[in-house]
Protein backbone atom coordinates (compact mmCIF):
# COMPACT_ATOMS: atom_id res chain seq x y z
CA UNK A 1 0.00 0.00 0.00
CA UNK A 2 1.23 3.69 -0.89
CA UNK A 3 0.74 6.03 1.26
CA UNK A 4 -0.10 9.67 0.58
CA UNK A 5 2.13 12.04 2.02
CA UNK A 6 0.86 15.09 3.98
CA UNK A 7 0.98 18.77 1.73
CA UNK A 8 3.60 20.85 3.19
CA UNK A 9 2.34 24.70 3.66
CA UNK A 10 4.48 27.28 5.04
CA UNK A 11 2.01 29.95 5.91
CA UNK A 12 3.05 33.63 5.77
CA UNK A 13 0.64 34.61 8.25
CA UNK A 14 -0.16 35.28 12.16
CA UNK A 15 -3.81 34.72 11.86
CA UNK A 16 -5.23 31.73 14.00
CA UNK A 17 -8.23 31.88 12.12
CA UNK A 18 -5.97 30.85 9.02
CA UNK A 19 -3.90 28.23 10.82
CA UNK A 20 -7.35 26.58 11.96
CA UNK A 21 -8.66 26.34 8.21
CA UNK A 22 -4.90 25.32 7.02
CA UNK A 23 -4.70 22.62 9.53
CA UNK A 24 -8.35 21.40 8.91
CA UNK A 25 -7.00 20.72 5.10
CA UNK A 26 -5.22 18.38 6.58
CA UNK A 27 -1.61 20.14 5.29
CA UNK A 28 1.60 19.79 7.22
CA UNK A 29 1.92 23.15 8.26
CA UNK A 30 4.52 25.10 9.22
CA UNK A 31 3.62 28.99 10.60
CA UNK A 32 6.63 31.20 9.14
CA UNK A 33 5.02 35.16 9.40
CA UNK A 34 6.69 38.00 7.86
CA UNK A 35 7.72 40.91 10.19
CA UNK A 36 4.92 43.42 11.38
CA UNK A 37 6.68 45.88 9.63
CA UNK A 38 6.35 44.27 5.83
CA UNK A 39 2.77 44.81 6.49
CA UNK A 40 2.88 48.22 7.90
CA UNK A 41 5.11 49.47 5.30
CA UNK A 42 3.02 48.24 2.58
CA UNK A 43 2.49 50.99 -0.10
CA UNK A 44 -1.18 52.44 -0.03
CA UNK A 45 -3.14 51.67 -2.97
CA UNK A 46 -2.74 53.32 -6.08
CA UNK A 47 -5.50 55.82 -7.53
CA UNK A 48 -5.73 53.32 -10.87
CA UNK A 49 -5.56 49.97 -8.37
CA UNK A 50 -8.43 48.38 -8.25
CA UNK A 51 -9.72 46.16 -4.80
CA UNK A 52 -8.97 43.23 -6.54
CA UNK A 53 -4.93 43.89 -7.38
CA UNK A 54 -4.40 45.86 -4.40
CA UNK A 55 -4.91 42.62 -1.81
CA UNK A 56 -3.02 40.29 -4.89
CA UNK A 57 -0.05 42.51 -4.46
CA UNK A 58 -0.44 42.69 -0.51
CA UNK A 59 -0.49 39.27 -0.36
CA UNK A 60 2.72 38.96 -2.87
CA UNK A 61 4.35 41.19 -0.54
CA UNK A 62 3.80 39.05 2.56
CA UNK A 63 5.28 36.18 0.71
CA UNK A 64 8.49 37.87 -1.24
CA UNK A 65 9.33 38.58 2.37
CA UNK A 66 9.33 34.88 3.34
CA UNK A 67 11.10 33.94 0.48
CA UNK A 68 13.41 36.67 1.29
CA UNK A 69 14.32 35.26 4.95
CA UNK A 70 15.38 32.05 2.73
CA UNK A 71 12.46 29.77 3.01
CA UNK A 72 12.00 27.47 0.48
CA UNK A 73 8.92 24.96 -0.08
CA UNK A 74 5.22 25.83 -0.81
CA UNK A 75 4.54 28.95 0.48
CA UNK A 76 1.34 30.60 1.23
CA UNK A 77 0.05 34.34 1.47
CA UNK A 78 -3.24 35.78 2.05
CA UNK A 79 -4.14 39.65 2.85
CA UNK A 80 -7.92 40.66 3.39
CA UNK A 81 -9.63 44.03 3.43
CA UNK A 82 -13.25 45.12 3.79
CA UNK A 83 -14.79 47.57 1.06
CA UNK A 84 -17.99 49.13 1.87
CA UNK A 85 -19.97 52.04 -0.35
CA UNK A 86 -16.13 52.48 -1.69
CA UNK A 87 -14.68 53.01 1.59
CA UNK A 88 -11.74 50.24 2.28
CA UNK A 89 -11.72 48.60 5.72
CA UNK A 90 -8.68 47.63 6.92
CA UNK A 91 -7.95 46.44 10.43
CA UNK A 92 -8.36 48.82 13.11
CA UNK A 93 -5.71 50.53 14.92
CA UNK A 94 -7.65 50.72 18.06
CA UNK A 95 -10.93 50.33 19.95
CA UNK A 96 -12.42 53.73 18.87
CA UNK A 97 -11.12 52.54 15.11
CA UNK A 98 -13.32 48.95 15.65
CA UNK A 99 -16.22 51.13 16.91
CA UNK A 100 -16.28 53.26 13.65
CA UNK A 101 -16.09 50.43 11.55
CA UNK A 102 -18.91 48.25 12.70
CA UNK A 103 -20.62 51.13 13.32
CA UNK A 104 -20.62 51.60 9.41
CA UNK A 105 -21.32 48.18 8.61
CA UNK A 106 -24.31 48.46 10.62
CA UNK A 107 -27.46 47.36 8.90
CA UNK A 108 -26.04 47.19 5.32
CA UNK A 109 -23.81 45.06 2.98
CA UNK A 110 -20.29 44.96 2.33
CA UNK A 111 -17.86 42.80 0.39
CA UNK A 112 -14.66 40.70 1.27
CA UNK A 113 -11.49 40.48 -0.90
CA UNK A 114 -8.45 38.69 -0.16
CA UNK A 115 -5.50 38.31 -2.17
CA UNK A 116 -3.62 35.07 -2.38
CA UNK A 117 -0.21 33.89 -3.61
CA UNK A 118 1.03 30.94 -3.62
CA UNK A 119 4.59 30.46 -4.10
CA UNK A 120 6.77 26.92 -4.59
CA UNK A 121 9.85 28.66 -4.14
CA UNK A 122 12.44 28.14 -6.04
CA UNK A 123 11.34 26.23 -8.34
CA UNK A 124 8.28 27.74 -9.59
CA UNK A 125 7.06 32.10 -10.44
CA UNK A 126 4.16 32.70 -7.88
CA UNK A 127 0.34 32.31 -8.55
CA UNK A 128 -2.09 34.81 -7.25
CA UNK A 129 -5.79 34.40 -6.84
CA UNK A 130 -8.52 36.70 -5.26
CA UNK A 131 -11.89 35.78 -3.66
CA UNK A 132 -15.08 38.05 -3.21
CA UNK A 133 -17.80 37.64 -0.60
CA UNK A 134 -20.86 39.72 0.21
CA UNK A 135 -21.99 39.86 4.03
CA UNK A 136 -24.91 41.63 4.92
CA UNK A 137 -25.14 43.16 8.99
CA UNK A 138 -28.19 43.32 10.58
CA UNK A 139 -28.53 46.44 12.60
CA UNK A 140 -25.81 45.68 15.37
CA UNK A 141 -27.67 46.69 19.00
CA UNK A 142 -25.30 49.00 21.78
CA UNK A 143 -25.22 46.34 23.74
CA UNK A 144 -23.59 43.84 21.06
CA UNK A 145 -21.76 46.36 19.59
CA UNK A 146 -20.43 46.98 23.65
CA UNK A 147 -19.89 43.57 23.98
CA UNK A 148 -17.77 42.59 21.13
CA UNK A 149 -15.43 45.88 21.56
CA UNK A 150 -14.92 44.67 25.01
CA UNK A 151 -14.05 41.22 24.10
CA UNK A 152 -10.93 42.02 21.87
CA UNK A 153 -12.21 39.98 18.84
CA UNK A 154 -12.13 42.52 16.56
CA UNK A 155 -8.52 43.15 16.91
CA UNK A 156 -6.52 42.19 13.57
CA UNK A 157 -9.74 41.35 11.73
CA UNK A 158 -10.52 43.25 8.57
CA UNK A 159 -13.65 45.70 8.95
CA UNK A 160 -13.38 44.63 13.00
CA UNK A 161 -15.37 41.81 12.36
CA UNK A 162 -14.82 38.01 12.25
CA UNK A 163 -18.23 36.26 10.17
CA UNK A 164 -16.92 32.99 12.94
CA UNK A 165 -17.60 35.19 15.58
CA UNK A 166 -20.47 34.25 18.47
CA UNK A 167 -23.47 37.20 18.53
CA UNK A 168 -22.25 38.90 15.56
CA UNK A 169 -25.64 39.53 13.19
CA UNK A 170 -23.83 38.42 10.16
CA UNK A 171 -24.82 36.87 7.37
CA UNK A 172 -23.06 36.06 4.04
CA UNK A 173 -25.09 36.97 0.75
CA UNK A 174 -22.74 35.62 -1.76
CA UNK A 175 -19.12 33.84 -2.09
CA UNK A 176 -17.17 31.46 0.06
CA UNK A 177 -17.56 31.58 3.87
CA UNK A 178 -13.57 30.74 4.20
CA UNK A 179 -12.20 33.69 2.17
CA UNK A 180 -14.52 35.58 5.25
CA UNK A 181 -12.42 34.32 8.04
CA UNK A 182 -9.21 35.17 5.97
CA UNK A 183 -8.20 31.61 3.86
CA UNK A 184 -10.53 31.09 0.63
CA UNK A 185 -10.11 27.55 0.59
CA UNK A 186 -11.81 27.29 -2.98
CA UNK A 187 -9.33 29.53 -4.18
CA UNK A 188 -5.91 28.53 -2.78
CA UNK A 189 -7.10 24.60 -3.83
CA UNK A 190 -7.27 25.63 -7.40
CA UNK A 191 -3.73 27.56 -7.25
CA UNK A 192 -2.16 24.32 -5.83
CA UNK A 193 -3.95 22.20 -8.75
CA UNK A 194 -1.95 24.68 -11.03
CA UNK A 195 0.85 24.05 -9.17
CA UNK A 196 0.97 20.39 -8.96
CA UNK A 197 0.69 20.70 -12.85
CA UNK A 198 3.55 22.92 -13.87
CA UNK A 199 5.47 20.71 -11.11
CA UNK A 200 4.91 17.61 -13.10
CA UNK A 201 5.72 19.02 -16.11
CA UNK A 202 8.80 20.08 -14.89
CA UNK A 203 9.30 16.36 -13.59
CA UNK A 204 9.15 17.84 -9.52
CA UNK A 205 7.07 16.74 -7.14
CA UNK A 206 5.71 19.61 -4.20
Amino acid sequence: MVLKLRRSIVLASRSPQRLKLAIGEGWAVTVMAPPEAVEANAAARGKQESLQEYVQRLAQTKAEAVVSMGITGTILACDTLSEISGLVLGKPCDRQDARKMLLKLSGKRHRVFTGVCLWQSPQLAPLFGVAESVLEMAPITNEILQWYLASGLWQGKAGACGFQDENLPLTLIAGSPSNVVGLPLETVQALLTSMDQQLAENGQQS
